[in-house]
């Protein structure tokens, strides 16, 4: 036939156009070449003629391209795109065709050819389609998938739709920290260009242009290429945007149409959780692994002030080697100690660090410049290579229980020099490495165990030098579960007890103590402080509730002289308190 019949909704269709199509994954069925099996619980049947490629199969919204024969179950044809030579196109899911396409083809994949037997009831029903189809025809199509463009609802809100032009590649999208280059043009409905741009690149978080870019950006892959169908709330909104800049005027509530390209992107991470060390790469490492704490690294560095004077250059001369130091051992700044633990081996990256992660608030004279006090420095880093300290499940026993040794006596080290952080997490890694010992034997338990007393209660010193009483009580707990009348872990769980100023439970671990080691004087120093801290804290109390009374008391005083109730006696204050 000459017309072009377009597969129209048949009769009542319209009313179900945003009804979901979408199929339990049961009704669609796996099916060898000539085999039939029926889809769904409505009559739908498929018989596959061609297998397709691939696994991938369009999904609702998507925008589809077929070739198809039309025939009545005897036979008479009643329409083919392939007669007239041009490919049908349409949207999945939206009610443009007969349901029962709409079921079918979104269990097809591309290049494959099936046939559909189509009730009336997925078709033109009663009233059928004059005067081609006749009333509750059954019809059979023979389609061939062509292609399809994805289309996705970006927002959920109908706000932006993407339809993929280029498919991108590898499965990355980047983030609000990450830094794009993107090419773009955006058009008004009528064909205007408003802006075209090559090579733009910014921070996703902060966006460009219009929010539909940021937006967009977040959903594509490296070298991906769609069309944004853009309305007014993520574009311009109800004011619309003047000429400005070689970019023209975009109306009030106008839609946009923008043609965008997502060229690469730089990776910007947070190496610390308060955002004062920021990583960028320049150039994607190798592999999977990084270094770990103890690891011998080797790395290129150039080291910058924010107006660009270089004050360190390393590893970048004729013939220099790269500069090698040992990760967590401070022989690096802390911020690049910790950058350069997060890169993979040939890695480039951009690292900028705040102050309270590099020279701090004094000035350091550094190899070619001076660092000034409280500066932002950066540092462009290559991370030749590595070699990473020896990981708990490459030792055997005895191994675990000697390097738990050497962290417990660096974590002493560490704690003689003030450094209180950094000699918690010696003791922590020491636990660690001996933390499950059912493989040890008796004698490697009994060290193991000494270990894990000695550590947890110096790294409880620790804790509660830093302030953080909550975790100084629980490394102490873990102690009295292995030594329930340790002195130490009851005095030291104690002067966390009176910091978080539960002064029952303090007390009970002194008495506790003394009954143990009744001569022990710093218990009884600590007695004393208690003793104190639980009379400054009555005073407190009391003076607080006597004020509340007070206030009370003047309150009801001038109900009284209102013709309000008459003045209550005060409560009395318990002096023992």
């Amino acid at each position: 036939m000459d017309e072009d019949f377009d597969i129209p909704a048949a009769a009542g269709e319209d009313a179900m156009m945003n009804d979901d199509f979408d199929l339990p994954e049961d009704d669609a069925p796996i099916l060898k070449v000539g085999e039939e099996k029926e889809i769904g619980k409505e009559g739908l049947k498929k018989k596959l003629l061609k297998e397709g490629d691939g696994w991938e199969t369009p999904e609702n919204g998507d925008e589809v391209e077929v070739h198809y024969t039309g025939t009545l179950l005897d036979g008479t044809k009643f329409d083919s795109s392939r007669d007239r030579g041009t490919p049908f196109k349409f949207t999945l899911g939206q009610g443009q065709v007969i349901k029962g396409w709409d079921q079918g083809i979104k269990t097809m994949k591309k290049g494959e050819n099936a046939v559909f037997t189509i009730p009336a009831g997925l078709a033109y029903g009663e009233s059928g389609s004059p005067p081609t189809i006749p009333p509750n025809a059954t019809l059979q199509f023979d389609v061939e998938l062509l292609k399809w463009s994805s289309v996705k609802d970006i927002c959920k809100d109908g706000g932006i739709f993407k339809k993929i032009l280029v498919a991108g590649e590898k499965w990355e999208n980047p983030k609000d920290l990450d830094e794009v280059l993107v090419n773009f043009e955006a058009q008004l409905e009528d064909g205007t260009v408003v802006a075209k741009h090559e090579g733009v690149e910014f921070t996703v978080g902060e966006g460009y242009f219009c929010p539909a870019l940021a937006k967009a950006v977040k959903t594509m892959k490296k070298g991906e290429k769609v069309l944004l169908t853009v309305k007014p709330q993520y574009g311009f909104g109800e004011k619309g945007k003047p000429a400005s800049g070689g970019e023209g005027a975009v109306p009030p509530n106008a839609n946009l149409n923008v043609t965008l390209e997502l060229v690469s992107w730089k990776t910007v991470s947070e190496v610390t959780t308060d955002k004062k060390v920021i990583k960028k790469i320049l150039k994607e490492g190798e592999g999977y692994e990084r270094p770990n704490d103890g690891a011998v690294v080797n790395v290129k560095l150039i080291g910058t002030l924010k107006d660009g004077t270089v004050f360190l250059k390393k590893g970048h001369g004729d013939g220099e080697d790269p500069f090698e130091f040992k990760t967590d051992e401070e022989q690096v700044i802390d911020g690049l100690d910790r950058a350069v633990m997060n890169m993979k081996k040939g890695e480039h990256a951009l690292v900028t660090v705040a102050p309270e992660y590099g020279f701090g608030s004094s000035e350091s004279k550094q190899e070619l410049a001076v660092v000034p006090p409280n500066s932002e420095v950066q540092y462009e880093v290559e991370l030749v290579s590595f070699v990473k300290d020896k990981e708990s499940w490459d030792m055997n026993t005895q191994e675990k229980i000697e390097a738990a040794g050497k962290k417990k006596e660096e974590g002493n080290l560490l704690f003689k020099s003030g450094k209180y952080a950094r000699a918690s997490k010696r003791y922590e890694k020491a636990v660690k490495l001996i933390e499950y010992d059912s493989s040890f034997s008796e004698d490697e338990k009994r060290q193991a165990k000494a270990l894990k007393v000695a550590c947890n209660l110096n790294d409880a010193a620790c804790k509660l030098k830093l302030k953080d009483y909550k975790e100084a009580e629980k490394l102490c707990t873990k102690v009295l579960e292995l030594e329930s009348t340790n002195v130490k872990a009851l005095y030291r769980r104690a002067q966390a007890y009176i910091q978080l100023t539960d002064f029952d439970l303090a007390e009970f671990d002194i008495k506790k103590a003394l009954e143990i080691d009744p001569d022990n004087r710093d218990v009884k120093v600590e007695y004393k402080v208690l003793k104190e801290k639980v009379k400054e804290y009555n005073k407190k109390d009391a003076k607080f509730c006597g004020n509340m009374f007070a206030k009370m008391s003047k309150l009801q005083t001038v109900e009284t002289k209102e013709g309000g109730p008459k003045e209550a006696e005060p409560m009395t204050i318990d002096s023992k308190a």
